[in-house]
């Protein structure tokens, strides 16, 4: 089985498994229940566990050594050398999206920064007046009008939904990285090194964000979930008005 049909085997599970979910009967719990759209909380609180777990041993470690070890500017450097990377995919999106001036300005930025940004280690474009665009295949199936489905978090990857863990996977296969001579084995050994260091410096840059959120907050699990709703809903604003569809109500009591 390969790695692509086994993701969508899995996603496909969860999203069997919303409908058989425990759905509170008082009112007031119902709503509020619905309200999270987090049918499979009980499977998501020991995911999230889990990767409370692997952060705290492993990655947050990591992520100290890496501000330790780089400075200020090296940091930025890769940031920008990363997202460039990540420009022909946002390209793609954009235009799937309908969203030709934004597919333009990408076009550009891709070009600015490769070249007279050596490569992406100098977000030259933004100086030059062509701000960074958002644009991944889970936003692509937004503006198509396809339901998020349940709250779902991902082992090591963190919060996300049915659509979004899908639009991840054909994000990973967009990559032109794949179709380079020197990559018949994908994902390969550079792949899997960049995707390594993108985590890295997103966890790095919110190291005292996220330390600040669990400390003061009374349900970590909530705190966060809520923020990735928030952030997430505005980065699909940006993509346009989607097709109204009718969502699929994961929330119906099996049991009526």
């Amino acid at each position: 089985m390969t790695g692509r049909r086994a993701t969508l085997l899995g996603l496909s599970f969860s999203l069997l498994i919303a409908g058989c979910a425990s759905v509170p009967r008082d009112p007031a719990a119902r709503a509020e229940f619905k309200a999270n759209h987090d049918p499979l909380e009980p499977l998501n609180r020991g995911t999230f566990a889990f990767n409370l777990f692997v952060d705290r041993i492993l990655i947050k470690p990591i992520a100290k050594g890496y501000v330790w070890a780089l400075p200020q500017g090296g940091r930025d450097a890769l940031r920008h050398f990363l997202d460039n990377l990540h420009e022909p995919v946002v390209f793609v999106n954009t235009i799937l999206q309908g969203r030709m001036s934004a597919a333009g300005t990408t076009g550009c930025r891709f070009l600015v920064n490769t070249t007279i940004g050596i490569g992406g280690l100098a977000d030259v474009a933004s100086r030059e007046r062509l701000p960074k665009q958002i644009g991944d295949f889970g936003q692509t199936l937004w503006t198509w009008g396809i339901p998020e489905g349940p709250y779902l978090i991902l082992p090591l990857l963190g919060p996300s939904n049915p659509r979004d863990g899908v639009g991840m996977g054909v994000d990973i296969y967009l990559d032109p990285l794949r179709y380079a001579p020197w990559t018949r084995n994908f994902p390969t050994g550079v792949t899997v090194a960049r995707m390594g260091a993108d985590g890295i410096d997103r966890r790095a840059r919110n190291l005292d964000y996220l330390d600040e959120i669990q400390r003061e907050s009374v349900d970590y699990y909530a705190s966060l979930r809520s923020l990735f709703r928030q952030n997430r809903a505005a980065d699909l604003r940006s993509g346009g008005v989607p097709v109204p569809l009718p969502a699929p109500d994961f929330y119906q009591d099996p049991g009526r």
